[in-house]
């Protein structure tokens, strides 16, 4: 008889900036299904682009996360120490003819590109630039790996199906930048891989990064895993928490405090919500409820937090 895998999550924040409660709501939300699942949580910082990331914030947000009892399995995996699995993965493509060498700038992209599901769609203008090793490809120039004609069907566990066109909704996936930083496509789908992720959990803003992330894995010859997409923290006028629009960093020394909102917007009673012994305390009170919350609508719905987050 065949067994699943054991369940393997994880959460990757970017060290450009503290954690805020938005990110906290996805890693809570991340580390409540590995758990009710008796699986395994682990920690990925995706500290690739070294321009807006610094040791630093790596180091605040790890201690916020043990502050708040989000403690996670094993070693923490940096992206910046798997640069070699992505060059590997990289060649792999432009071995098996998917790739093409991008000479366009972002000037060009911003006057060409069209609004997408993800972000700005590439308009396919260097694609004829066909690469087949990473030897091929000139300096300065980005690497692209065409997607196909069509659509994709992603089959998320709590948002349902999600269908995208190919052409019209994603474009070409940028793998390696000008500036030599591999792309979030690429190192994201390696990262899955190697670390061996059954489960993707994280906000909906990222949903349509899925199909694309999917793909990239299913032309390298891996399995995907599952995807699971909960709700995104929003700000008065409905535009996402985040640092880049100067949320306000979460206090340890609010541990407690912090959890339980994050909690009430996923929906725990409040009689585990008033649970104030430690943070840990807290969680654990949290962990057996959630398979009995997953399928309600609280999944399908972003929450609104008040301007001075």
């Amino acid at each position: 008889m065949t067994t699943s895998p054991r369940y393997r999550g994880r959460f990757a924040p970017t060290p450009s900036g503290p954690l805020h409660l938005g990110s906290l709501l996805t890693a809570v939300l991340s580390w409540l299904d590995a758990r009710a699942h008796d699986g395994d949580w682990y920690l990925r910082i995706d500290d690739l682009d070294t321009a807006r990331c610094s040791p630093q914030h790596t180091q605040t947000i790890l201690q916020q996360l043990q502050a708040h009892g989000l403690h996670w399995d094993g070693a923490v995996h940096y992206q910046s120490h798997a640069l070699d699995s992505y060059k590997d993965a990289l060649q792999q493509l432009c071995a098996a003819g998917h790739c093409f060498a991008c000479v366009c700038t972002r000037k060009t992209l911003r006057e060409s590109a069209r609004a997408g599901a993800f972000g700005p769609v590439y308009p396919g203008t260097c694609r004829a630039r066909t690469v087949s090793s990473l030897m091929q490809a000139p300096e300065r120039t980005a690497i692209r790996m065409r997607v196909p004609e069509g659509t994709t069907r992603v089959e998320d566990d709590w948002r349902g199906a999600q269908c995208y066109d190919w052409q019209q909704d994603i474009g070409d996936i940028i793998l390696r930048r000008r500036d030599g930083i591999y792309g979030y496509a690429l190192a994201c789908a390696v990262d899955e891989a190697r670390m061996g992720i059954t489960h993707v959990v994280r906000g909906a803003d990222l949903l349509a990064a899925t199909p694309v992330h999917w793909h990239v894995m299913r032309c390298l010859g891996w399995r995907t895993p599952r995807s699971r997409h909960g709700p995104v923290v929003l700000r008065p006028d409905g535009a996402k928490l985040s640092k880049q629009n100067h949320a306000r960093p979460i206090e340890s020394e609010g541990a407690i405090a912090n959890l339980q909102r994050c909690l009430s917007w996923l929906g725990m009673p409040r009689h585990i919500i008033q649970e104030t012994r430690s943070p840990e305390a807290l969680l654990q009170a949290a962990v057996a409820r959630w398979k009995t919350l997953q399928t309600t609508t609280f999944l399908h719905a972003d929450v609104c937090t008040d301007a001075a987050d």
